[in-house]
């Protein structure tokens, strides 16, 4: 189960987090995340509250108030190549949604199965 955490700067449309969301969320699918397995949060910040270096480490053209953060909580497991794929496909889909991929950053996070407890205090994968 990816828990999808989206921070972008206020204000920031609707129909943008949207897209974003949407794009993550097809390309979660596509590398096998089952398609009603969608749990994403959106955390709006003022410029004063989200910080960020314009270029830092190699960005092909400057970070602006655009700046979109994707962290995604997932088990671990998955593979560079399972992560690469994953990425090439996100990206494409975010500029065909008019997005920059340059001013896009994707952190993964992994947890291990026995840390998830989706309902009830039950862990289902113990």
């Amino acid at each position: 189960m990816p828990l999808v955490t989206l921070t972008v700067r206020k204000p920031t449309a609707v129909e943008r987090k949207s897209a974003v969301l949407d794009a993550v969320h097809a390309a979660l699918v596509a590398s096998g995340v089952p398609d009603t397995d969608r749990f994403q949060r959106v955390f709006e910040l003022d410029a004063a509250d989200f910080r960020y270096d314009p270029g830092y480490p190699d960005a092909a053209s400057p970070r602006g108030d655009d700046f979109v953060l994707i962290e995604i909580l997932w088990s671990i497991g998955r593979s560079v190549k399972v992560k690469k794929k994953f990425l090439a496909d996100l990206m494409e889909r975010l500029a065909h949604a008019g997005l920059e991929p340059e001013h896009v950053m994707v952190v993964f996070k992994e947890t291990t199965w026995e840390n998830w407890s989706f309902a009830g205090g039950r862990l289902i994968h113990t």
